[in-house]
């Protein structure tokens, strides 16, 4: 006994060799399909609609021959009827004269036709199938639908007729084989057009779909040519579809996978780049160190552990900067302004014997990370420190002003050059400094990019008293309620 075989691989296969179709195919057999059931159904419609008009006017016709027939069987002066069926018979076939498609016969108690009008003569009346239909009415008469091998689709219509003399009927016949082959013809010429049509169509439906996916295959030859160390590549933006919003979405995605990709290899050169004097440092003094001199070792010591110190915060910095294009590099919440600024100030007093003033406080609340725009502060506080005396004028301050929460630190020490204020923003961007200062050059570069995470700026600019005075400007943020 054989087991079958599940359909499941052979649907699956289906899909799949139909998925390997392209959406260019796809939507034009679509389209195509769809236009031909259109057609289809319309052709169809038209046919059952004419066929109907057909029925219907042969209808009309016989009923308007039976009429003209029950009239002319009464007297109209006297109102009696004819008391001579032959000579009925004779009258209404004499005064009719019937349409190509029409034939009038007339019967007198069973015997042959004592007159026939029609366009084929006897043939007709010789016909099995006429016959038989005259045999199957003869009785209450009315109406017979036959399939004439010779004549085509065929009505009899029997009207019988009684009087003193004898029986008689009245015989109408129609032949609709005309009015179906015309039919016929109009439907092949429908046809003909609809093929034509569908062919047109198709042809448009292809080409309009291969120009409305064209950005698709400008993106899949981008995504080709896109590496690890090249994502340079954009798709050009064309229109103003769905497409088009699709491909500005791309392009968004691959500028920040190129910044991403940037960063990361900023974060390797500069680490590699500052990296490289410590550990020669260190490794020189190893190589040399006498392990016998107990001085030697204690000072050999002690400047390793300061390089490594040293070693720890760059590195710190540097994974600082890397993690600010992050997703979850801030942690916002709402802050009060006022609290924030003095919270700051009372913090900065610890970095060093400096004049520390509070210039202003703002007033509201806004959406912030209140730790990483403390860290942004302490560090230019730091700064300032760096390049100023003992005593000198530190001030720390905040407002709002035009939307925008402002928060600076000011000093009245050496002050930044104009030409270098757009380079100390940068990664180990460093303009002049005092001797002793050991920094890398990191820390404005660490205040703008906290600032760049909340959608703000740096501003670097000179103090009423000299010095520098630098700015955080971020966007004002409420919580919705």
């Amino acid at each position: 006994m054989t087991t079958p075989r599940p359909t499941t691989g052979t649907t699956e296969g289906a899909r799949r060799r139909f998925a390997r179709v392209s959406v260019r195919t796809r939507i034009t057999v679509v389209i195509a399909v769809l236009t031909a059931g259109a057609m289809t159904g319309a052709g169809l419609l038209v046919y059952a609609l004419e066929s109907a008009r057909i029925e219907r006017q042969v209808t009309e016709q016989i009923s308007q021959e039976i009429d003209e027939f029950r009239r002319l069987t009464v007297d109209p002066e006297t109102g009696e009827r004819f008391d001579d069926v032959g000579r009925v018979l004779e009258v209404f076939l004499t005064r009719n004269v019937p349409d190509d498609d029409e034939m009038l016969v007339g019967y007198v108690s069973g015997q042959t036709p004592t007159r026939t009008v029609n366009r084929y003569g006897q043939e007709v009346l010789d016909e099995p199938a006429y016959q038989a239909a005259l045999d199957d009415l003869a009785g209450d008469g009315g109406t017979r639908v036959i399939e004439s091998p010779t004549f085509g689709e065929t009505w009899v219509t029997l009207v019988p007729v009684t009087d003193a003399q004898g029986d008689g009927a009245l015989v109408i016949v129609n032949f609709l084989r005309d009015e179906h082959e015309e039919l016929d013809g109009t439907l092949r010429t429908y046809t003909l057009i609809a093929l034509l049509s569908l062919g047109l169509i198709s042809t448009i439906a292809a080409f309009q779909s291969g120009r409305l996916l064209a950005p698709l295959r400008t993106l899949e030859e981008a995504a080709r040519e896109i590496t690890a160390t090249d994502l340079s590549r954009r798709i050009p933006e064309r229109g103003n579809d769905d497409i088009t919003a699709l491909t500005r979405t791309i392009n968004g995605m691959l500028e920040r996978l190129d910044a991403g990709f940037a960063a990361q290899r900023q974060f390797l050169d500069d680490a590699g780049h500052e990296l490289k004097t410590p550990l020669t440092v260190l490794r020189g003094h190893l190589e040399l160190l006498d392990p016998g001199d107990p001085e030697e070792l204690a000072h050999t010591r002690e400047l390793l552990l300061d390089e490594t110190d040293r070693m720890s915060r760059l590195v710190g910095d540097l994974i600082l900067l890397a993690k600010s294009r992050r997703p979850d590099f801030l942690v916002p919440g709402e802050v009060e302004l006022a609290a924030l600024t003095e919270a700051v100030l009372a913090k900065a007093t610890a970095l060093g014997e400096r004049d520390w003033r509070l210039d202003a406080v703002a007033r509201g609340r806004s959406v912030l990370d209140e730790q990483r725009i403390t860290q942004a502060l302490l560090q230019l506080a730091d700064n300032a420190v760096k390049h100023t005396d003992p005593g000198a004028v530190v001030a720390i301050g905040s407002a709002v002003d035009d939307g925008q929460v402002v928060l600076w630190v000011r000093d009245t020490g050496d002050g930044i050059p104009p030409e270098d204020r757009e380079a100390v923003l940068e990664r180990f961007g460093r303009s002049q400094v005092r001797s002793g200062d050991d920094g890398f050059g990191l820390g404005l570069s660490i205040v703008s990019a906290i600032a760049q995470a909340h959608g703000g700026t740096v501003r670097i600019g000179e103090g009423e008293a000299g010095g520098a005075h630098v700015e955080v400007r971020l966007p004002v943020r409420t919580v919705d309620r």
